[in-house]
């Protein structure tokens, strides 16, 4: 009687190791975030590989959207830029990255920045992230703002990748500007984050934001002595981007490079 009871039993058991292996499953892909900064929620998104294990510690990327990216949606931060490379290409990202959305009319700054840095700190904890291996990038309002959060946290990253940014603003946005104070911002920001490796990116046509941003930003790092690289591109307008996150030697770089952690 005993053992017929234990047959009888036995589909349950199942099933209920079944529903406890799936519910230990970890979530991938984009995953949906939220941290609240000042009482406000800054919405963000977190890509998480799809053969993730918490086994290990993970690489993480920062990754600061542009200007036409702003809202509230939480998703619109995914669809230009890093997070149409990482659907693309997969397989080059064995990291986390975090993809913070800034509201509304805002910038990388402020409040703003503190949400996004508060995100990068909640899923390092969340996914085992890799301090050794923490990245900045961003493209165009993100480019200038991975400066600003650069010479805020400037120990934190083990390298930056900046794409159509820069320092002075372009005329319809001045509120960009990353004011460094004295007579030469570039000089001072080599000085400040030098020590960094960087990969600037533009292109050489963008009417937007123009190329002497970086080119400028690249020859003070050189002559700094700063391991900094940068790529323009012939005949590219603003959407640089693209052609960056597209090259896979920019994504072998970037996670061969390492911090040491004090």
């Amino acid at each position: 009687m005993a053992r017929h009871r234990w047959l009888l039993l036995c589909p349950a058991v199942a099933l209920a190791v079944i529903t406890m292996t799936v519910e230990a499953q970890q979530e991938t892909g984009f995953l949906d975030r939220t941290v609240t900064i000042g009482g406000k929620p800054l919405r963000y998104q977190v890509y998480v590989p799809f053969d993730y294990t918490p086994a290990k510690r993970w690489p993480v990327i920062l990754f600061l959207h542009g200007a036409g990216e702003r809202g509230t949606d939480g998703i619109r931060q995914t669809e230009v830029g890093l997070g149409t490379a990482i659907r693309q290409n997969a397989r080059w990202f064995p990291a986390i990255v975090v993809l913070p959305q800034a509201p509304p009319d805002s910038i990388w700054r402020g409040s703003v920045a503190q949400g996004a840095l508060a995100a990068l700190e909640r899923s390092i904890r969340e996914f085992h992230g890799d301090r050794t291996r923490l990245y900045l990038t961003g493209l165009s309002m993100g480019g200038y703002g991975v400066w600003t959060l650069a010479l805020q946290r400037p120990a934190l990253f083990a390298a930056i990748v900046a794409v159509c940014g820069g320092l002075l603003p372009p005329s319809h946005f001045t509120e960009l500007e990353v004011n460094l104070g004295g007579p030469d911002p570039y000089a001072a920001l080599a000085r400040r984050l030098g020590a960094i490796p960087a990969w600037l990116f533009h292109g050489a046509a963008d009417s937007v934001i123009p190329a002497t941003e970086s080119r400028q930003i690249h020859a003070a790092f050189q002559q700094a002595g700063s391991p900094v690289r940068y790529t323009e591109y012939p005949g590219v307008g603003h959407n640089s981007w693209d052609s960056a996150f597209s090259d896979p030697k920019l994504w072998e770089w970037l996670f061969a490079q390492r911090r040491a952690v004090r």
